[in-house]
Parts: structure tokens; C-alpha cells; sequence
């Protein structure tokens, strides 16, 4: 995977089963780079992004520090993007999560979806989303996370993100 760290410094699989397991999975590590806003060296992009089965849900990525963040995944040429599915895990903090999706493709930019939710370690520990679009020529997808909805205390974390 190539990377990039796009906003300051760096401080500090093969999808699960249940639904997911028998989508044609974009290789991202062959067909994309990516950029981040920022990243934990501890939970890496790769966690989330990657195809490697001994990675495990529970560590994905994580953000250097508090406040909104940016995934960017810039493919080699143009995708056609059929699914896609993400999920968030976080057991440890209450926490209201916004989200945005939004893609580029043949210059023109657009918002698949804007997302919110709402983190309770005693409840809601867990956040999966799984779409199905329709994105011809995707040249770029960006995920923009606000961890604690511009609160800037809470840390950003992704457990998974993969294309169909």
C-alpha cells in the first residue's frame, strides 16, 4: 500500500464473515494509494484497508490525536465501485460519530452519504455500514470522520473499509 500523510505528523484482511464474505473485494493495496490526515503508528491505515488475515477487527486504524480526519484512497485508474462496507468499533468512550462519504469521477465530486451514530461502552459498541451504489469511473473516495461531532476530545478509529 502506498501512503501518504497528508495533515501533520504521525504521532505516537480479508473482510469478516456475516454477509460480507462473498463480495469480489477491491485489492487496494494493488489498485490504490492512500492519504490520511493523520495516523497512530501503533494502528496503521493497512489494518483497516488490508487483506491480511491475521489482522484483527478489534485494531484497524486509528487517528494521532482528537478531531475530524480524512481517508483518501486515489486509484491508479478509474473504478467502478458497486459496494461498499465499513465498520467502526469503539468499546471504550461515549461518543456521537459523523461521518462522510463522498466520491470523485470524472471531475465532478459527490456525497454518497452522511452518517451519524452514537458509541455507548455499556451499549452501542459497534457501527457497520454496507452499501450498495452504482460509481462508475471512481478516481477518488474520501471518508471524512468527526469522531465526537466537532467536540475535538475524541480520537478517530476505523475497524474496516473495503470496495466491491
Amino acid at each position: 500500500m502506498r501512503k501518504q500523510i497528508i495533515g501533520g505528523e504521525v504521532v505516537g484482511h480479508e473482510p469478516s464473515a456475516g454477509g460480507i464474505a462473498s463480495a469480489k473485494w477491491l485489492d487496494l493495496d494493488a489498485v490504490a494509494s492512500v492519504e490520511v490526515s493523520s495516523e497512530d503508528p501503533e494502528f496503521p491505515i493497512e489494518e483497516a484497508l488490508g487483506s491480511h488475515p491475521e489482522s484483527k477487527l478489534e485494531r484497524g486504524w486509528r487517528a494521532a490525536g482528537p478531531g475530524p480526519q480524512t481517508i483518501r484512497l486515489r486509484f491508479d485508474s478509474p473504478q467502478h465501485i458497486q459496494r461498499i462496507f465499513i465498520r467502526f468499533i469503539d468499546r471504550k468512550q461515549e461518543r456521537g460519530q459523523e461521518f462522510l462519504l463522498r466520491y470523485t469521477a470524472s471531475g465532478r465530486t459527490g456525497d454518497i452519504v452522511r452518517q451519524q451514530w452514537s458509541f455507548s461502552p455499556g451499549g452501542s459498541t459497534e457501527e457497520l455500514e454496507d452499501y450498495a451504489v452504482d460509481l462508475p469511473g471512481v478516481a477518488v473516495l474520501e471518508l471524512q470522520i468527526d469522531p465526537d461531532r466537532g467536540a475535538g476530545k475524541a480520537v478517530a478509529v476505523l475497524s474496516e473499509f473495503h470496495l466491491a
